[in-house]
């Protein structure tokens, strides 16, 4: 890989999935059930009210607001370039609903909105 990915939005999808999209263009979809499971400081991810809600980006990557400040030491993150090296790349699942409530997109200028396996 010659570049750094970076991720520029994080979308929640139904059962414990996020839809990460890159910096090229790409989407690529990342099953957290594997974490969840693991438990620890993956444990809180486990409501889908709090995976769905504190979804977002932080420093270039998916991570979930874990205290609601946005501070990069107390968030949850996953490694963009593990993400994107591993997870598979997938169509855009938001040319294809307009709106579900259980989609949450959340974008790297903290811009959030519903419009726009591994760790």
């Amino acid at each position: 890989m010659d570049m750094i990915p970076k991720v520029t939005q994080a979308l929640a999808g139904e059962d414990y999935t996020v839809y990460a999209y890159f910096h090229d263009g790409t989407v690529r979809r990342f099953d957290a059930k594997p974490l969840i499971e693991q438990g620890g400081v993956f444990l809180s991810l486990r409501d889908e009210d709090f995976f769905r809600t504190h979804l977002t980006v932080l420093n270039d990557a998916v991570a979930w607001d874990v205290d609601g400040t946005r501070d990069p030491r107390t968030c949850i993150d996953l490694d963009p370039c593990k993400m994107y090296e591993s997870c598979p790349i997938v169509d855009d699942p938001l040319r294809e609903v307009t709106h579900t409530p259980t989609q949450t997109a959340r974008r790297a200028d903290g811009n959030n909105g519903r419009s726009c396996s591994e760790e």
